[in-house]
């Protein structure tokens, strides 16, 4: 019983990291980063989380697990290298974390986030997201017997434990790669922190920094918030804010784009699995973010893996990653009848991957989307007014 909350929080990161670190990895690289700088920003995303998690569990000793934010990462793999290269994507990671943290201190800036009706985002995010979704179809055309098994191990696990079902298809891949690919001659393994100086570019700036912080506060800090609600915790958001803000802002240099609250992988610390007695839960979280932080000497070995197979097939594991997300995104776009049309205006706009005035798609998509529902707005009737008898 003791040891229940450590391994639970053991289990948290094992899978947080194997899930998504492809979509890191793929997401840094697409936004202009080198191998080496992939795997740095990997790493300090690593011990930023682990850091935060263990502070935080530490201070308010209750279960609040930290991330990355995945989706978030999905969002450069649709946008794409900026004109600037990576130095102004990590000016686009600084303004994410500034925001974050103005979004802790300020609450108007909380309420105005909220205006952006729920459809309008939710379509914006599965815009971003079903590009890599594709992936698995693709890799099974281009590599068929490499993609193959890779899915249907994630099918079958997925059928009996779907948590571990992503983990699973990952370790297949590793399998297939070091069984076709040319090895490890000449990869460095070593993980290393890379500086690399921010540049700060207009276009880059609206077009990657402000969608990355709507998308991380719409799908990892608000989540995150519901379910440690839903298990009777009060998230401390003000402070929770502030500190992944600032986490992010530091981390931001050396290739971090955000670190936020998670989402998925927080049930996990949260629920009842970790420990009978909700007071002793915390320890899940701790132990989770002291395990993402060793996790993250992996960085290297994770980013040769990266390079030596063929893109679409990591991309493909990546994708399997997010159809959840997929789905829940594409779900709630079209909850409410009357934001539906609004919200597949969003959603094409976003998906099509086109930028305009060198910003790219997702910014024009929640523009687009948000303007046509603002167009459509029905306005509630008047009650009449009767005098009095």
């Amino acid at each position: 019983m003791r040891l229940q909350p450590v391994l639970a929080g053991v289990v948290t990161a094992l899978v947080g990291f194997s899930s998504a670190f492809a979509v890191v990895l793929t997401g840094l690289r697409a936004a202009g980063a080198d191998e080496r700088q992939a795997a740095s920003g990997l790493l300090v995303l690593c011990l930023a989380s682990g850091l935060v998690a263990l502070g935080l569990g530490l201070r308010d000793r209750i279960p609040i697990s930290i991330a990355w934010s995945t989706p978030g990462a999905a969002l450069l793999i649709s946008t794409g290298p900026p004109a600037g290269g990576f130095a102004a994507a990590i000016g686009a990671f600084l303004l994410c974390g500034v925001l974050v943290v103005v979004a802790g201190l300020v609450p108007a800036v909380g309420r105005l986030i909220a205006l952006i009706p729920v459809p309008i985002a939710s379509a914006m995010l599965a815009g971003v997201l079903v590009e890599l979704c594709l992936a698995p179809v693709r890799a099974l055309a281009e590599v068929p017997l490499l993609a193959a098994p890779v899915i249907a191990v994630w099918a079958l696990i997925s059928r009996f434990a779907r948590t571990w079902a992503v983990p699973a298809a990952l370790v297949v891949a590793a399998v297939t790669i070091g069984l076709t690919g040319p090895g490890l001659g000449g990869v460095t393994l070593a993980p290393a922190l890379v500086w690399t100086t921010p540049t700060f570019d207009l276009a880059t700036v609206v077009g990657i920094g402000i969608p990355l912080f709507l998308v991380t506060m719409a799908s990892q800090n608000v989540p995150g918030a519901a379910v440690l609600a839903q298990y009777g915790y009060a998230a401390p958001m003000r402070p929770i804010l502030a500190t992944t803000g600032l986490a992010t802002i530091v981390s931001a240099p050396f290739g971090g784009h955000a670190v936020n609250l998670a989402a998925i992988s927080a049930a996990l610390a949260a629920g009842p699995d970790a420990h009978p007695d909700p007071r002793r839960r915390w320890l899940a979280s701790v132990t989770a973010g002291v395990a993402l932080a060793v996790l993250g000497l992996g960085a290297g070995l994770a980013a040769a893996l990266l390079v030596l197979s063929p893109p679409v097939l990591i991309e493909a594991v990546a994708g399997l990653a997010l159809l959840g997300a997929l789905a829940g995104a594409l779900s709630s776009a079209v909850s409410e009848p009357d934001r539906r049309e609004a919200a597949a205006i969003t959603f094409v706009v976003t998906a099509a991957g086109v930028g305009f005035l060198g910003i790219g798609a997702a910014f024009w998509g929640l523009l687009a989307g948000t303007g046509v529902s603002l167009l459509h707005r029905r306005r509630t009737p008047a009650e009449p007014v009767t005098s009095p008898r």
